[in-house]
């Protein structure tokens, strides 16, 4: 309930505007925290892009030690980010425990990458000109990063945009989501303790209104943002001299074909599906399964949706806890009501009370309807018979996204198939779209983004090649 300030190139400031942040779930106030104004937004891009040459000067060593201290003090307040990630995000707590997990697995790829830079050596000989000489290709820091991270992982999502500033050797200002600003707060304040020039670093809660220089200063060599398509095909459109990397949205499918595990495709559908209440980018929204096993595969479903625990985020048996706002539940049940006007089946769920969906199953929804080609962000799950592996393959691909998809078959062949044919950025086998290990090139394609996320595949974001030609 404490104030938490803004950080400013180093600087801690409580500003006059002091805004309480309310629990998803009740509404109450589970913190307060201050806001920047135009002034702190100029002075924190000053500040980092003065700071670019020191951070680029840090050797690798020194970067990757920085994030090693820092990873240590952040396991041993584990508990408390998984506390903060309940109470702004409303986010289950056991699903909370696992982001503040997963960060420290961010934290080591990270260290990792700014030990093993990437780099090559050219073949000059291979043209007639370059007889006698030899070309180093190096990789160097871009300069100052920019970042936008969502509500959804307020702790590991931001660590995906700060610990590559950090192992590449960049500055960073980084805007946060104005629900879940304390994670990201906490965590710039630990690269600062365990080394991180403190200038180098900036926090801020800030208006979409006062955000601008963060996305059209010409000082900016790379945005990186997570968040929805519609707002990230905008940005880039601004960010007119910068690199753009973009994490965006999706309506990830999965297909359960003819010789899949039935109860391993259940299991696994379910936890991607409706955990944290579908608010992930790669939830499962389209499952296609098999007409053979249709039947079975939609009465384990149903029986199973129907055991979650729905309720308070901070009770350590609940699985769906609230969506972020009041008004996207009421736009999730009105898409679950427009898809059953449609035609669809509801077989169980279809209701809220306020924020809190309850885990919804459709059939039948028409491949118009938002429930189906729309992203749902929402505990909401549709699905669909087929009869062959071509028409699922056809099923999956027909949406302007392509983040992840899930495949279950023991069949190698149609694994490999569907990696040649899916335009996703991932296919995930044997288990549901939702999966991923945070050193993995994490990122999608077609309205899904551009880029890859993962600490040591996030360096091609974060650095530039420059050759260097050795003669003799």
């Amino acid at each position: 309930m404490d104030v938490r300030p803004i950080l400013c190139a180093g600087d801690h400031l409580v500003t006059e505007d002091v805004r309480p942040i309310l629990s998803p779930f009740d509404g109450s106030t589970v913190a307060r925290v201050a806001h920047a104004g135009p002034e702190h937004v100029a002075r924190a891009l000053d500040a980092a892009a003065d700071a670019a040459d020191a951070c680029a000067a840090l050797p690798a060593h020194a970067r990757a030690r920085i994030l090693e201290a820092a990873a240590r003090a952040v396991a041993a307040r584990q508990e408390a980010f998984a506390q903060a990630i309940c109470r702004e995000a409303g986010k289950p707590i056991s699903a909370a425990r696992v982001e503040a997990a997963r960060c420290l697995d961010t934290f080591a790829d990270a260290a990792y990458a700014a030990r093993t830079p990437p780099g090559h050596v050219e073949a000059m000989d291979a043209f007639e000109a370059g007889e006698g000489r030899t070309g180093l290709v190096m990789r160097v820091p871009v300069g100052l990063v920019s970042a936008i991270t969502p509500f959804n992982f307020p702790l590991n999502l931001v660590a995906h945009k700060l610990l590559p500033a950090v192992a590449a050797g960049c500055p960073i200002v980084l805007k946060p989501a104005p629900q879940t600003p304390t994670p990201a707060l906490w965590l710039a304040d630990t690269l600062i303790d365990a080394g991180w020039p403190a200038e180098a670093i900036s926090v801020l809660p800030v208006d979409v209104a006062h955000a601008g220089p963060l996305v059209t200063d010409p000082r900016i060599r790379l945005l990186t943002f997570t968040g929805s398509a519609a707002v990230g095909w905008r940005l880039r459109q601004q960010a007119t001299r910068a690199r753009v990397a973009l994490e965006l949205g999706g309506n990830a499918a999965t297909y359960v074909a003819a010789d899949a595990d039935l109860d391993l495709a259940v299991a696994r559908v379910v936890a991607g599906g409706f955990g944290y209440a579908g608010q992930t980018c790669i939830s499962v929204q389209r499952v296609l399964v098999h007409r053979s096993l249709y039947a079975p595969f939609l009465d384990r479903l149903i029986d199973a949706v129907d055991r979650l625990v729905v309720g308070d985020p901070a009770d350590e048996d609940t699985v769906v806890g609230p969506v972020i706002r009041e008004a996207d539940a009421a736009r999730i049940v009105a898409w679950i009501e427009a898809a059953r006007a449609a035609g669809a089946t509801v077989h169980t769920g279809g209701g809220r009370r306020g924020t809190l969906v309850e885990p919804t199953v459709l059939t039948d929804v028409p491949t118009a309807s938002k429930a189906w080609c729309g992203e749902v962000f929402g505990p909401v799950v549709s699905v669909a018979p087929v009869d062959t592996d071509d028409e699922a393959l056809a099923a999956i691909d027909a949406s302007p996204y392509g983040l992840q998809a899930g495949l279950f078959t023991q069949r190698v062949d149609l694994v490999m198939r569907a990696a040649r044919r899916l335009h996703v950025g991932g296919l995930i086998h044997n288990d549901a779209s939702a999966f991923r290990v945070d050193g993995m090139p994490y990122g999608g394609v077609r309205d899904s983004g551009i880029g890859r996320e993962g600490p040591r595949h996030a360096l091609a974001e974060y650095t530039e090649p420059r050759i260097v030609v050795l003669r003799g």
